[in-house]
């Protein structure tokens, strides 16, 4: 019995049990991504699908978004993947361009540690040449729609020689997309020994007439998605981009009236830069990591209870047992790997018999986790609207009332006295005087909001600090910069949107780890995997080295010269993506967070 079929054994004898990835048959150095990213505990369809892939069958899974799927045929093909020829070893089919550079951005996160690992995610309405560039280069997975496969199949881009995987992810939905023609003709040109994975979410009869012609005596899994009530907990979602995130809560800091809070995020990097972030801007909000002594846990956790700390950033792990019925609020800041772990999370407030709050940031191609979310609570979410401004006066107004009759419930005899004097000495209305105490204690800011606040109010000037000390140009440096006075290099830097980057941090990054002045750097273009910076000809190899090591956002900038397009041709939209050649202008490596956290689920 060979170590896999040993493993499917014990996972069948252990049904119902709880299974670890350490458990799990998988290469070292994708065990070692997966405790990275923080997976510890595999969803019900990676305990089982995991080992099949592994052994070589086929796979039939009927199982909805929310289920985490993607790493469940994503670490098994790493795991036995051969990366020693040029052509593509494992192709997966998507219905969508935003379901593609889903999963290929997933197959790069967990071949972190495989080196020279390339995916590529092929799609229509992206230009053809930088795909067949790439194609020509080699890559090792292709993930694309089938439009778009197909042309390259029949152009002799797509070299199918080589293949020992196919995935078709969400099978039903490109059957509803009308694509159900094209999958078959693609399933038509595979090299007669391959492995076949299928995914779906029902299983309609056209789907199951494919099955039994393609694949080979395959596994048959079905999860079935638990329907949870989710508690009765107000439940809102916001659609942001990455670089907004962090801003946008802010925002919700200034307007929501909130006891304690409790800020979800993905990964222990994302965890300690939003509670840094936060504290910058004059919050007290503390990061709780899964890795800290539970001394120190306890003390954070007792800070939370008695309004020493107001907000905790955490990971899922790192939440687990915490029980704190001073949460009024749950925010979603990262959206969470499947629909159980949502539910797990909101149901940290609304705690004995209080009102709760849960609100959930959404990125363009997470809709559909949102859409599994709200299938899982039988729920729907509701949109979040920031208040008005005649709202959040008023609401400031009963917020000074009720202050006030506190301090009026205590003993102000001294307090009177003084007064009394001043009254005697001034001679000033005493409404002008109640006034002028109230400014006093509100300080230099006004009452009443004139605009929807985009910044903490609390200190102002420490957070107009921390933009100047992370290097934010101002706009008169930026047109200061003229091409014809530098000459200048475009240089590459592994950081982009999907990393939650500004133009204004590497800017930051490059003024302060290098000395360079902002208005010695020419454009900057923030594409979704990747940037282009314009810097000064002949840069020194020491800042050259040392600003390869810069860490921006939790992403190393890995700066590298330019290579450009070829000759005639034009540089690539900021749609494009390329996930393999170390110096190319359209390459994008995923992510390659610095350090190790924890989690329970892994993600669709």
């Amino acid at each position: 019995m060979s170590r896999v079929e040993g493993q499917i054994e014990s996972l069948n004898r252990h049904a119902g049990a709880d299974v670890t990835f350490s458990e799990l048959p998988l290469l070292p150095k994708v065990q070692k991504a997966i405790e990275a990213v923080g997976y510890e505990t595999p969803t019900p369809i990676q305990a089982q699908v995991i080992p099949y892939l592994l052994q070589g069958r086929d796979i039939l899974g009927v199982a909805q978004t929310g289920t985490g799927k993607t790493a469940a045929f994503a670490l098994p093909i790493l795991s036995n993947l051969d990366m020693k020829t040029r052509n593509p070893r494992v192709l997966c089919l998507a219905p969508t361009r935003e379901l593609a550079i889903q999963v290929a951005e997933a197959f790069q996160t967990y071949a972190k540690y495989l080196k020279g690992f390339k995916v590529l995610p092929i799609y229509g309405g992206a230009d053809y040449r930088g795909q067949i560039r790439q194609l020509g280069r080699g890559v090792h997975v292709v993930v694309g729609t089938p439009g778009r496969v197909m042309d390259h199949i029949r152009r002799g881009t797509l070299v199918l020689d080589d293949l020992k995987t196919l995935v078709l992810d969400e099978a039903d939905e490109m059957l509803s997309m009308g694509f159900i023609d094209d999958i078959e003709w693609i399933l038509q040109q595979m090299p007669e020994e391959h492995q076949t994975a299928l995914f779906s979410a029902t299983m309609p009869a056209r789907i199951r007439k494919l099955t039994d012609k393609y694949l080979r005596d395959p596994a048959e899994i079905t999860i079935k998605l638990k329907t949870t009530t989710a508690p009765p907990i107000r439940q809102r979602f916001l659609q942001v981009r990455h670089n907004e995130k962090l801003e946008t809560l802010a925002r919700i800091l200034e307007v929501e009236e909130y006891d304690g809070m409790l800020v979800f995020v993905r990964t222990k990097n994302a965890m300690l830069e939003v509670a840094q972030r936060l504290q910058a801007r004059g919050y007290a909000a503390e990061a709780l990591n899964g890795d800290i002594p539970q001394s120190r846990r306890e003390k954070t956790v007792a800070c939370l209870k008695s309004g020493n700390i107001d907000i905790i950033v955490a990971t899922d792990v790192a939440a687990r047992g915490l029980d704190v019925k001073r949460i009024s609020h749950v925010v979603n800041y990262d959206v969470p790997y499947d629909t159980e772990s949502y539910v797990h999370r909101i149901g940290r407030t609304g705690r004995a018999g209080r009102e709760g709050d849960a609100i959930l940031f959404v990125i363009g191609r997470e809709q559909r986790m949102l859409q599994a979310i709200e299938r899982t609570t039988r729920k729907s979410i509701e949109r979040y609207k920031f208040p008005s401004l005649e709202v959040l006066n008023e609401r400031k107004i009963e917020q000074l009332f009720t202050r006030i009759d506190e301090v009026l419930q205590k003993d102000l005899t001294e307090y009177s006295s003084v007064v009394s004097k001043y009254l005697k000495r001034s001679g000033v209305d005493p409404l002008l005087l109640a006034a002028a105490m109230a400014s006093l204690e509100a300080g230099s800011e006004p009452f009443y909001i004139k605009e929807p606040p985009r910044k903490s109010r609390r200190e102002p000037e420490r957070y107009e600090r921390e933009d100047r000390r992370r290097g934010r140009p101002e706009r008169s440096e930026s047109k200061r910069f003229k091409r014809d006075q530098i000459a200048t290099e475009t240089y590459r830097l592994e950081v982009g949107e999907v990393h939650g980057v500004s133009k204004g941090d590497i800017v930051g990054a490059i003024a302060n780890e290098a000395g360079i002045e902002s208005q010695y750097m020419g454009k900057i273009h923030v594409y979704e995997q990747h940037s282009l910076i314009e810097l000064p000809e002949g840069m020194p190899k020491p800042i050259f080295k040392m600003l390869k090591k810069v860490w921006v956002r939790g992403q190393q900038l890995q700066i590298s010269k330019d290579v450009g397009p070829p000759t005639g041709g034009k540089r690539k939209s900021p749609g494009y993506h390329d996930f393999g050649k170390k110096n190319g202008p359209a390459n994008a490596r995923g992510t390659n967070r610095k350090g190790k956290s924890k989690s329970h689920k892994a993600g669709d």
